[in-house]
């Protein structure tokens, strides 16, 4: 499963084949989305300058819930998002691909997952706070979304 996902981001030939299959179209969309979320919780995850193993364990369960999905896959789609983000030049690239694949639901869904990872050592860094309004903005969540995200998730792990 590992080289499939690594042959999926690194052929361009690919977008044509998604051109032309619906079934792989379907299939290689989500890959791409499923690796492109998982960047987006590791940058998370990394902006505060520490990647504790409770982060870890909260991008984990994110993205077997998101996604429905076990924890060995997680674990080799982490591994190759880590990869994919050394190689990137910005988080857009990420976003890009939420933004093609997932509703406004869904993409509220994620901000509200990153805003729990940002506080699973509850507390807001300027660099986690700084981020996640970069990635809601990257998604086309306007302020007042991403803030709202923010105060839900406050008030569900009892942070205020």
């Amino acid at each position: 499963m590992f080289d499939y996902l690594k042959k999926l981001l690194t052929n361009e030939s690919n977008l044509e084949l998604l051109k032309t299959n619906d079934v792989v179209d379907r299939v290689d969309r989500n890959k791409q989305l499923q690796i492109a979320t998982a960047a987006l919780f590791i940058e998370m995850a990394k902006a505060d300058g520490e990647f504790t193993e409770e982060e870890r364990e909260n991008v984990i369960q994110s993205l077997q819930k998101q996604f429905n999905i076990d924890a060995v896959y997680v674990n080799e789609l982490m591994e190759l998002s880590k990869l994919k983000l050394k190689d990137s030049v910005s988080l857009f690239e990420f976003s890009n691909v939420v933004n093609e694949n997932f509703t406004n639901e869904d993409k509220n869904i994620l901000l509200k997952n990153l805003w729990r990872l940002i506080y699973t050592d509850k507390k807001l860094d300027k660099y986690e706070d700084r981020l996640i309004k970069i990635i809601g903005g990257m998604m086309k969540m306007d302020h007042k979304q991403i803030i709202n995200a923010k105060l839900l998730i406050r008030q569900e792990l009892n942070l205020d």
